[in-house]
């Protein structure tokens, strides 16, 4: 999926309760800034998937939805993504998950196409 434009938030670290209430106007203000549109949110920087980050992630996008618009997370880990699949909180509406990596060394980059020798056989 082509990545749509610049975070208006970036998140790093742990996430922990008492960084919810500043979180959650961080998203308020973003939706200000140009109201009924999403606000993408880079989590790539997460270092923890557990309750307190599903928490603040989903509190997050409760401020978005009352504030007329949506979230939108950016990259994250392996590890949360699994972890939001299974508490079910992309399913809720208003939350959009972005997932963009580079390509690993064993795989093969998209849109690249092998060349087939004349004497090959057809598959």
């Amino acid at each position: 999926m082509a990545v749509s434009r610049r975070p208006d938030l970036a998140l790093a670290g742990p996430l922990r309760r008492g960084d919810v209430p500043h979180l959650c106007e961080q998203v308020r203000t973003a939706c200000t800034r140009v109201p009924a549109r999403d606000v993408v949110c880079d989590v790539a920087a997460v270092t923890t998937a557990d309750l307190a980050t599903v928490d603040a992630l989903a509190r997050m996008q409760l401020a978005a939805r009352r504030a007329g618009s949506g979230l939108r997370l950016r990259d994250p880990s392996p590890a949360l993504w699994a972890l939001l699949q299974l508490v079910g909180l992309p399913g809720l509406g208003g939350l959009v998950v972005e997932m963009e990596r580079q390509t690993e060394q064993r795989e093969v980059a998209g849109r690249v196409q092998e060349a087939v020798e004349s004497g090959d056989p057809a598959l």
